[in-house]
C-alpha cells in the first residue's frame, strides 16, 4: 500500500471513530416555551442524571419538562409515519429514563415508529397530586406531536403513548380526561390514538375494586394494550384487570397480558429473562401492527 493510500485510510478511520461522526443528539422539544404552569418544580436543585450501583441511569429534578425526538429516516417519503410517546416511571420522584425511556424509544425506532421520550416533571411525590403535573406535560405533549405532525410526517390519527409505572399512571389518567392547563389549544386533540401501558402503577381502586376516582372509562377512551406480571408488588394485576374489564364494557378495544412472574420496573433492561419481561415487547408489536401502526 503507498503512503498516500495509506494516509487516507488511517484519516478516514480516524474520522468515523470520531464524535463528530456519530448520530446527532435527538432532537429537544421544549413543551411550555411561554411559561410551564402550576404545579411547578423548582429550578434547584438543578436537573442531573446518575447512574446507581445497577448500571442504570435515572433522571432528578425536572422543571423544565420537554420531549426528546427520536426519529428514523423516511423510507416512503410520501407515507405519514406513526408515533409513540414514552413515558417513564419512576414513582413520582424521578425519572427512569434510559431503561423505560431512550432504551424503549429505540426499540420502537427499530421497528418502524418515530418515538418521542416525555421528561415530565419530578419530583411531584409529596404535591397534593402527585400525578397532576406529569398528567399535564403528557397532554401538552401529545398536542404538540400532532401540532407538528406535518415537520415529523406523521399520521395525526396515529399518536400513541406507552407509559411505565407511575408514567403508566399519568398516562392512564391523562388518556381518559381533557386537558386542564391554561391556554389549552380546543382545535389540536390532547387524546391518544392508542395507549401501551406497562406495569401501570397504583390504578386500583380501594379495596381493590374498580380504579381509581380520577380515571374514568367510557366509549371515547382510546384503545389500550395492558401488560404486567402477577408477582408486581407495586402494580396488583386487580388494577390491570378491572381496567381491562371496564374497557370491554364500554366497548372500547383492549388487550391485556399478565405473565405469572416478572415483578415491577424491568422495562427494556438488559439481561432480562423471565418470559414476564421479555414477551410484552413481542405482543405490543403486534398489537400495534394489528391496528394499522
Amino acid at each position: 500500500m503507498n503512503r498516500l493510500l495509506l494516509l487516507t485510510v488511517v484519516c478516514l478511520i480516524t474520522v468515523l471513530q470520531s464524535p463528530a461522526a456519530h448520530a446527532a443528539e435527538p432532537q429537544e422539544i421544549i413543551l411550555w416555551p411561554e411559561g410551564v404552569p402550576e404545579p411547578r418544580v423548582p429550578a434547584e436543585p438543578t436537573e442531573k442524571v446518575e447512574k446507581k450501583a445497577d448500571g442504570i441511569a435515572r433522571r432528578s429534578n425536572v422543571s423544565n419538562p420537554r420531549l426528546v425526538v427520536y426519529d428514523i429516516p423516511q423510507t416512503e417519503p410520501q407515507k405519514h409515519r406513526s408515533a409513540v410517546l414514552v413515558v417513564p416511571g419512576g414513582g413520582f420522584g424521578i425519572l427512569a429514563d434510559e431503561h423505560e425511556g431512550s432504551d424503549a424509544c429505540r426499540w420502537l425506532n427499530e421497528h418502524g415508529i418515530v418515538a418521542f421520550l416525555v421528561l415530565h416533571r419530578v419530583p411531584t411525590g409529596k404535591m397534593p397530586a402527585p400525578n397532576a403535573a406529569p398528567v399535564q406535560d403528557i397532554h401538552k405533549a401529545v398536542q404538540e406531536v400532532r401540532r407538528r405532525a406535518g415537520e415529523f410526517q406523521l399520521d395525526q390519527a396515529k399518536i400513541g403513548v406507552l407509559g411505565f409505572s407511575a408514567g403508566g399512571q399519568a398516562t392512564l389518567v391523562a388518556a381518559t380526561s381533557p386537558p386542564r392547563f391554561p391556554a389549552a389549544d380546543p382545535d389540536v386533540s390532547a387524546r391518544p390514538d392508542a395507549v401501551l401501558l406497562l406495569y401501570a402503577w397504583k390504578i386500583v381502586g380501594d379495596g381493590n375494586q374498580g380504579l381509581r376516582s380520577d380515571v374514568t372509562i367510557d366509549g371515547t377512551a382510546p384503545p389500550m394494550f395492558i401488560a404486567q406480571c402477577g408477582d408486581d408488588p407495586g402494580s396488583v394485576p386487580q388494577g390491570s384487570a378491572n381496567l381491562y374489564l371496564a374497557l370491554v364494557q364500554a366497548k372500547v378495544p383492549a388487550e391485556i397480558h399478565i405473565y405469572e412472574t416478572g415483578g415491577h420496573g424491568y422495562g427494556l433492561k438488559a439481561g432480562n429473562t423471565l418470559p414476564g419481561q421479555l414477551d410484552w415487547k413481542a405482543r405490543a408489536i403486534d398489537w400495534l401492527r394489528g391496528r394499522g401502526w
